[in-house]
């Protein structure tokens, strides 16, 4: 999917007549693509619009901070969507830093810093709304996402809209698409009475998780590799390093996994893959929200040698052997997962969100 502002053939039909309707169903199809991007990818989208139609001004610098400041976002999407769009030849290297768009011609333009919105970028309707607002709603999601993830292990659950609303204190508005993008990762779903339910999450499930984790970590982690930092690498291996001594508390716990199975993955050009690692990604935050009370030192003390392992082999240039390392690593976890699952108790009333209703 590409971000495009609509040219001729979009607004009319095959005699060559102007058709409004066509053009409004193109343009609702497209705005909901680029919702459901991750953000790099948005990143990528709209440049690539912009860079394909010559919208920039030739000899505009694109660099990480500015690319970042325009979307409102840090600087590792837009690392990741600039490193993209050179790697595709829409943009050069020059001697400064950053990136130039240079239009087919022959020498290189000056170099020309300017505020990308100046220089004729246009941000799509919703990547155009008050920052504040969609921090807003961008927190209240991830904060679902964890609680209801967290408890769908423990049976199934309605999860109500004006509740959440009233949890959170935003609009109904607001809480329908927390919710809808809920179901778009497969957490929640939407019955034909307008009800949201959301698990069981059963011991199979967790299985068929694991065994797509497995399958695609590994291949992501190739594809992402020419990107890492051994700066980066580096740190992660040490924070692991330093959770061995001690009690550690779940936070910690979920910082570490998402160091290698998320942050180290992100990199990887290959969108549709990263999206379906995502999905099933979401059971290390069911698993591990209930360390807390099933601390175990023997499988935690086997769980950060294998990291640390995986961070040895990309340190030392040993692709495969992190990729194989990496797929043993999930392999083996299945098993310990499931017997922490089976010795569940009931979730305590007060760990559930006053939005999730127990349901039969």
């Amino acid at each position: 999917m590409q971000y495009a502002v609509f040219c001729a053939r979009d607004r009319c039909d095959r005699n060559g007549r102007r058709n409004d309707r066509v053009s409004m169903r193109s343009q609702d199809q497209k705005k909901d693509d680029l919702k459901n991007e991750p953000l790099y990818g948005v990143i990528h989208s709209v440049l690539r619009d912009h860079l394909e139609r010559g919208a920039l001004i030739d000899g505009l610098v694109l660099g990480e901070a500015s690319v970042a400041r325009a979307f409102q976002t840090s600087r590792i999407p837009a690392s990741i969507a600039l490193k993209r769009l050179h790697k595709e030849g829409l943009i050069s290297d020059f001697e400064g830093r950053g990136y130039l768009v240079k239009r087919r011609r022959r020498g290189s333009p000056e170099p020309r810093r300017l505020d990308l919105r100046q220089a004729g970028l246009e941000l799509p309707a919703y990547l155009a709304e008050p920052r504040q607002i969609r921090n807003r709603r961008n927190h209240i999601y991830r904060a679902v996402e964890h609680s209801v993830a967290a408890s769908v292990v423990y049976g199934r659950f309605l999860v109500n809209e004006s509740a959440l609303a009233e949890h959170f204190n935003v609009s109904r508005t607001i809480a329908h698409e927390v919710l809808t993008q809920l179901e778009r990762t497969g957490i929640a779903v939407q019955d034909r009475n307008q009800r949201w339910y959301a698990g069981p999450l059963t011991p199979d499930d967790v299985a068929h998780h694991f065994e797509i984790r497995w399958l695609l970590e590994p291949e992501a982690l190739r594809q992402s590799f020419p990107h890492l930092s051994k700066g980066e690498l580096a740190r992660r291996r040490d924070r692991v390093r330093r959770a061995r001594a001690g009690r550690i508390e779940p936070g910690e716990l979920e910082r570490i996994e998402r160091d290698l199975h998320q942050d180290t993955l992100a990199h990887c050009p290959n969108t549709a893959l990263l999206d379906a690692i995502a999905r099933s990604q979401l059971v290390i935050v069911v698993i591990h929200s209930t360390f807390d009370s099933f601390q175990r030192t023997p499988e935690l003390l086997k769980m950060f040698a294998e990291h640390r392992q995986i961070y040895d082999a990309l340190l030392g240039g040993n692709l495969e052997s992190a990729a194989a390392a990496l797929e043993a690593h999930l392999r083996r976890a299945l098993r310990p997962n499931l017997e922490l699952l089976a010795h569940l108790e009931p979730l305590p009333d007060a760990h559930r969100p006053p939005y999730l209703v127990p349901a039969r």
